[in-house]
C-alpha cells in the first residue's frame, strides 16, 4: 500500500468513526466543534435534454472536514465537482443524497450561512453600482446598517486595494478589481469563515501576491479559509490540508505534509563551461544533460550520485553554479492522482 493510499484508508476510517456519531434525527450533529465543515457521502445529479433523459454525476459520494483554522484547499481539473459541492455547502442547490454540515448545523441552514463569507467563481455584481454600494448592500443583506456598515465597507475595500476606485461603477471595472470587489462583499460582516471558489481569478502576479498576504492575514485573526483553485503553487504554499477531485470523486485528501514525498527525487545540477567530453560522460554515467543558453543542466536520480557528478565536473574544470535537490510538488500529486 503506498503512503497516498493509507492515507486516505486512514481518513475514511477517520469519517465512518465521525458518522457513527451524528444524532438518529439527522439533524445538527455531535461532533468535533473544531470540524466547521462537515461533508459526508455528498452527490449530486443533473438531467439534462427536454425531456430530461440524460443523467450527469456531477458529484458523486464526497466526504471531506474542514478544521478551525486552517487554510483547505479544494482542487481538481475542470468539470471535477469543485463549484457543484461549494453550491451545494452554501445552499445554493440542494444535495442529490449525502449530508454537509457547517459550524454543526446541517446545510442548508441560515444560521450557519450569516457566519461565512462567500466569493462565487465567477461574481456576479450589478453593472451600474459601485463597489461602496454593492459592498453596503451585502453588508445590509447580513443584517449590518448605519455608520457601522459604512466604516466597514471602506475598511474592506481598502484592504483589497479597491478604495480608490469606491465610488467608479462596477461595469468600468476590470475583471481583476471585479474579483476584488467580490471579495470585499464577502469580507463585510467579519465573517468566522471564508468560502472561496477561485479567488485569484482574474489577478495579476502582484494581485496574487496580495490576495494570498490578505489569506494569512484573515488565517492570522482566527479565520478558517476554504477556497478552490487551480494555481497549484499557490495551494502548495498556503494551505494546511488539501482534497483533490476527479470526475466527482475525493481521490486524496489530507495534509501536504503527509501527502508529499520527502526524499529527493531528482537533483539538478547546473555547469558552466561543460566541455563535450563531460557531457558525454556523464550521460554515459546515467545522467541526463541538457543545454539551456550558456549552461549545461545535469539531472541525476535522488541524491546518492550528487558527489560523483561534481568530481566529475571539477576535474574537468567546469564551473559548478547551482546544485537543486527536487522533490515531490503538488504539482506531481496532482498530475498523480487527478488525472
Amino acid at each position: 500500500m503506498s503512503e497516498v493510499d493509507a492515507v486516505s484508508e486512514a481518513a475514511v476510517e477517520e469519517q465512518g468513526a465521525r458518522e457513527e456519531g451524528a444524532t438518529a434525527s439527522g439533524g445538527d450533529r455531535k461532533a468535533d466543534p473544531d470540524a466547521l465543515i462537515d461533508v459526508r457521502g455528498l452527490a449530486k445529479s443533473f438531467w439534462l435534454g427536454l425531456l430530461k433523459t440524460k443523467r450527469v454525476d456531477a458529484v458523486r459520494g464526497v466526504s471531506f472536514e474542514v478544521r478551525r483554522g486552517e487554510i483547505f484547499g479544494f482542487l481538481g481539473p475542470n468539470g471535477a465537482g469543485k463549484t457543484t459541492t461549494i453550491k451545494m455547502l452554501t445552499g445554493l442547490i440542494a444535495p442529490t443524497s449525502g449530508e454537509a454540515y457547517l459550524f454543526g448545523a446541517r446545510v442548508p441552514s441560515p444560521e450557519a450561512r450569516r457566519r461565512i463569507g462567500f466569493l462565487p467563481e465567477n461574481p456576479y455584481v450589478y453593472p451600474y453600482l459601485t463597489p461602496r454600494e454593492f459592498v453596503t448592500l451585502c453588508g445590509r443583506l447580513s443584517g449590518m446598517s448605519g455608520a457601522k456598515l459604512d466604516r466597514r465597507a471602506m475598511e474592506v475595500l481598502e484592504q483589497v486595494k479597491v478604495a480608490y476606485a469606491a465610488d467608479r461603477q462596477v461595469r468600468r471595472l476590470s475583471k481583476g478589481m471585479l474579483q476584488r470587489t467580490g471579495l470585499a462583499a464577502a469580507l463585510v460582516a467579519d465573517p468566522e469563515m471564508l468560502i472561496l471558489d477561485e479567488p485569484m481569478s482574474g489577478l495579476d502576479p502582484v494581485g496574487r501576491k496580495e490576495v494570498r498576504d490578505l489569506i494569512f492575514a484573515e488565517r492570522d485573526q482566527g479565520r478558517t479559509i476554504f477556497f478552490s483553485t487551480h494555481i497549484l503553487s499557490d495551494v502548495e504554499a498556503m494551505c494546511d490540508r488539501v482534497t483533490i477531485l476527479r470526475e466527482g470523486k475525493v481521490v486524496v485528501s489530507g495534509s501536504l505534509r503527509q501527502l508529499l514525498r520527502g526524499e529527493v527525487l531528482r537533483t539538478d545540477i547546473t555547469l558552466a563551461h561543460a566541455s563535450d567530453a563531460l557531457k558525454s560522460a556523464l550521460e554515459e554515467a546515467g545522467a541526463r544533460v541538457t543545454r539551456r543558453a550558456d549552461v549545461t543542466v545535469v539531472e541525476v536520480e535522488g541524491d546518492a550520485r550528487v558527489r560523483d557528478t561534481l568530481e566529475m565536473a571539477l576535474r574537468s574544470d567546469a564551473q559548478v553554479i547551482e546544485v537543486t535537490p527536487r522533490r515531490e510538488t503538488l504539482e506531481d500529486l496532482f498530475l498523480r492522482d487527478a488525472l
